[in-house]
């Protein structure tokens, strides 16, 4: 029969055991000591001067005094003397001085590892966690850092008709939602009472084009490609910029995104009879169909004198209009004749659509 217990190494008391009270009382310190296992420190490296009875700790390496030699050990000051006890694999203690709880494995007392941290049911960091939040954090401030490069936050549903979104709230009331909400469209959206809620913002999915349904305010300047470039339309929708303006050797245009197009130029009309001057204008941007248009006469520019002035024109305007050029007129007043060589200058303008 052994004389002590397998685990905690108890002394058992034989059956012709004399003083069995020793063995008994011996056993009960022994349970004292390990049961509820709390050490006051294990970075003391000598024996504390007036040690209170029934005093734990764990011995550091390289003790000193009595300790000298126990390395790691159980140290119990027990009936005015330290008593020793080699700790077995899985004895945890706590250390009152570090509020840390160690576990004996592998020769040496340490922190035990953490839990394997896979299928839990939630996590709440200074808070608590529910069924449908099951990650919550109260703190004044969350920190997600790179691992060596770059970091990625990802928010994934299972369908298109579903959400993934970062809702913003004041007051546990929703105040402003971005991310993919119904759709697979970025959206954006702001309300005053978590109830009726303004989209601003919606990139399309399918195009990167953006949508700003409640319009926009814009206080800066308006700069790139994007405003100033070449417009374009697919279906009746903008696809280009918001104006294109140019020149050419017969005038200058400015388009606009929603297809109005503007053109003049001034034009120097020439003698073609006594009772006409002409010029043939070519607009410098071709109409979608013949535009409006209309001219202002430089009655000044008539040469130095002519035979006939101002008052005595019947019409000055254009003829001939297409969507690609139209003919600027002057005519003479009845009993009135230009001069061959005569000549005036005529501001011309046309507004149409360029779609």
């Amino acid at each position: 029969m052994p004389d002590q217990t397998a685990n905690l190494a108890l002394p058992l008391i034989l059956g012709s055991q004399a003083q069995k009270h020793v063995t008994h009382n011996e056993a009960l310190q022994r349970l004292d000591t390990l049961v509820q296992l709390a050490v006051i420190s294990r970075s003391v490296s000598e024996p504390p001067t007036g040690p209170s009875e029934g005093a734990r700790y764990l011995v550091p390496a390289g003790a000193l005094g009595a300790w000298a030699g126990h390395d790691g050990a159980l140290a119990i000051f027990s009936t005015g003397a330290w008593q020793f006890l080699s700790p077995r694999e899985g004895w945890c203690a706590f250390v009152l001085d570090e509020a840390v709880e160690l576990v004996f494995a592998a020769g040496a007392w340490d922190v035990p590892p953490l839990p394997e941290l896979s299928q839990l049911d939630g996590v709440g960091i200074m808070t608590g966690y529910d069924a449908v939040n099951r990650f919550s954090v109260a703190a004044e401030a969350s920190l997600l850092s790179h691992a060596g490069a770059g970091h990625q936050l990802k928010l994934n549903k299972a369908a298109a008709a579903e959400t993934a979104s970062l809702l913003f709230q004041s007051n546990w009331s929703g105040r402003a939602e971005m991310g993919l909400a119904g759709s697979d469209d970025f959206a954006i959206k702001a309300s005053a009472d978590g109830a009726t809620w303004f989209e601003g913002l919606r990139i399309d999915a399918a195009t990167g084009r953006a949508t700003m349904s409640q319009g926009a305010v814009i206080d800066g300047a308006l700069t790139g490609s994007g405003v100033v470039g070449t417009v374009a339309q697919v279906g009746g929708v903008s696809t280009g910029a918001v104006i294109e303006q140019g020149s050419t050797a017969s005038g200058d245009y400015i388009r606009f995104a929603d297809g109005t197009q503007i053109c003049s130029a001034q034009l120097s009309l020439s003698y073609v009879a006594d009772w006409a001057l002409k010029e043939d204008w070519a607009y410098p941007a071709q109409f979608a169909q013949a535009p409006c248009l209309s001219v202002a006469l430089d009655a000044d520019s008539l040469a130095a004198g002519s035979a006939i002035s101002a008052g005595a024109l019947s019409f000055a305007g254009v003829e001939a209009v297409t969507s690609s050029g139209a003919r600027a007129v002057v005519y003479a007043a009845n009993g009135a004749s230009f001069l061959s060589g005569e000549s005036c200058d005529l501001s011309v303008t046309a507004i149409g659509r360029w779609v």
